[in-house]
């Protein structure tokens, strides 16, 4: 699990949060009752993040056969790709955040945003694994013109980008546009260097939701992937309702229990990424 450095932080961003930090990976559900501020930076992954990171991988995975300790891990490990979202540090606690890493402490990961280079790192297991899980997925669920134009984008020459955009519930979603801005344009410095990062596809897997007496009415759970959603190129839907053991990640008020939980999988052009994320910042002024 060992990271790089700790490398300089990212642009910061306050926002406001229904949930503490315990809240947010306790068991249970939370009644709605508590509000409290509080100010989120972005910064590089590094292996006191690990934990953090793979319970919001394993928020969005639930029970699917993924080696979620090496993906991890792999997110931690990137060069100046990707951000962790965490509460910020007030100059006065360096000392203890220093100390705090010198013991394994960890701090609170509340998000994460990054991209895993498919082709880079296709011969890994857990690359493998994901791969091996959407051509199920698609199989299964989606119809056989949508199933038959995923497997020709998987198996062609492309450039793929496995978008990573996962967070607790009731974190901003402002905090999202402005860590996706970041990753933006982490790849594209990094692509000027590496070719193999100007992606053709970026591929996504979605927390949504619909509520039970309400028939089809989706919904999505990080708001700002709905815009995605209607820039993909092909994508499907299926239901995890007997997998999720605790809702769609994060908690819900008790009337919210009356909701089915999906997960939605999209694959867009990546020359749409950046006209998405002014769509995204717009909508989240």
């Amino acid at each position: 699990m060992a990271g790089p450095p700790k490398k300089s932080r990212k642009e910061s961003e306050s926002g406001s949060d229904s949930n503490s930090g315990d809240d947010a990976s306790d068991s249970g559900s939370y009644d709605g009752q508590l509000e409290i501020q509080a100010t989120f930076e972005g910064r590089n992954p590094e292996s006191v993040d690990f934990h953090g990171i793979k319970q919001l991988l394993q928020q969005l995975f639930l029970k699917a056969h993924i080696d979620l300790t090496q993906l991890t891990d792999m997110l931690i490990n990137q060069q100046g790709i990707g951000s962790v979202l965490k509460q910020s540090i007030d100059s006065d606690d360096d000392d203890d955040e220093d100390e705090a890493m010198d013991t394994g402490e960890q701090e609170n990961v509340f998000g994460i945003t990054s991209v895993v280079n498919l082709e880079a790192h296709k011969a890994t297991p857990c690359i493998k694994q994901f791969f091996a899980l959407l051509n199920q997925m698609s199989k299964q669920h989606a119809p056989e013109n949508i199933a038959n134009k995923i497997n020709e984008i998987l198996m062609s020459n492309n450039r793929l980008g496995f978008l990573v955009n996962e967070r607790f519930l009731n974190v901003p979603a402002k905090l999202a546009a402005v860590m996706l801005q970041s990753l933006h344009d982490e790849i594209e410095r990094r692509k000027k260097k590496d070719a193999s990062y100007d992606f053709n596809y970026y591929i996504m897997i979605c927390k949504t939701c619909k509520n039970k007496e309400q028939g089809d009415s989706e919904f999505f759970v990080n708001d700002e992937e709905d815009i995605f959603s209607q820039a993909a190129d092909v994508t499907f839907a299926f239901s995890v309702e007997h997998e999720a053991d605790t809702g769609l990640g994060g908690k819900w008020k008790t009337e919210d229990k009356q909701v089915i939980p999906y997960r939605r999988i999209l694959i867009f052009k990546g020359e749409k990424f950046k006209g998405l994320l002014d769509k995204i910042a717009e909508l989240t002024k």
